[in-house]
This record gives C-alpha cells, sequence and structure tokens, in this order.
C-alpha cells in the first residue's frame, strides 16, 4: 500500500467569503483556519498546503465576549529599545479592526512556514464590500 500526498492545487484553490456580523471571535477564528488549512477536505495533510482563499468582511462588527473589549490587549515589538507597545481592543476596533482577526486566525495556525503561506491567502475587510467578487466566492456560514 502507498502513501498518499496530496498535490498543491495552487491556482485551483477555492475561494470563501466569511460575514463576520455578531459573530464571536474565536468561532470565526477556527472556522477561517481550518478552511485555510484545508481541513474540510478529505485529501488534507498537515504537511501539504490544500488549503483555500478566505475573505471575511465585517470585521468592524465582529462580537468580543465578556469583558474582552475593556482587558484585552494586543502587543507588538519594534525591536528597538522602547519599541514595546500595547493596544486595547477597542482602540484597535476603532483604528484597524481588521487586526483583532487576523491575530485570531493567526494564533490558531501552526507556527511553521506553511502559517505564512496561509496567512497571505486571508483578505479581512472592515466593511461589507471587497474586490475580489471575479473570483466568485462561496459564502461560509459561522
Amino acid at each position: 500500500m502507498k502513501t498518499f500526498v496530496p498535490k498543491d492545487p495552487g491556482a485551483a484553490r477555492e475561494w470563501y467569503v466569511i460575514d463576520a456580523e455578531n459573530v464571536s471571535v474565536g468561532r470565526l477564528g477556527v472556522k477561517v483556519a481550518d478552511l485555510l488549512r484545508g481541513k474540510d477536505k478529505p485529501i488534507y495533510s498537515p504537511h501539504v498546503d490544500t488549503g483555500a482563499f478566505v475573505v471575511v468582511v465585517n470585521a468592524d462588527k465582529v462580537k468580543l465576549t465578556g469583558n474582552k473589549e475593556e482587558n484585552k490587549t494586543y502587543a507588538r515589538y519594534s525591536g528597538w529599545r522602547g519599541g514595546y507597545r500595547e493596544t486595547v481592543a477597542s482602540e484597535m476596533r476603532e483604528k484597524h479592526p481588521e487586526r483583532i482577526i487576523e491575530a485570531a486566525v493567526k494564533g490558531m495556525l501552526p507556527g511553521n512556514n506553511l502559517c505564512r503561506q496561509m496567512v497571505s491567502r486571508l483578505k479581512v475587510y472592515a466593511g461589507a464590500g471587497h474586490p475580489h467578487e471575479a473570483q466568485r466566492p462561496n459564502k461560509v456560514a459561522v
């Protein structure tokens, strides 16, 4: 019996659209991470990137449960002395609502070279519109 190794789909990857309005960040992140990894397919293999493109719209209307709006912080570091910055979730929602979803999804992906490829296929938009209509993406319910 031979071991089956799936091929990288390349240009034949599917496109999906997910509406983030009134959806919990964690539940949304799990669904998006599974689509990016290709875990919804029968040919899934952890060492081969068989995932799809995922477009998330209405990122500014995503739901944060509990006291996360005031207590959750997002940290970044420039590499320089004094370059550590923390941002509260409410301020992040005002300035860069896309980064809330990007951080949640990136935290649910494996920390290897495949993660960078998968995150590059994630497109997040604050409003309801997106420029990927030409790819005819499928709508996914979360």
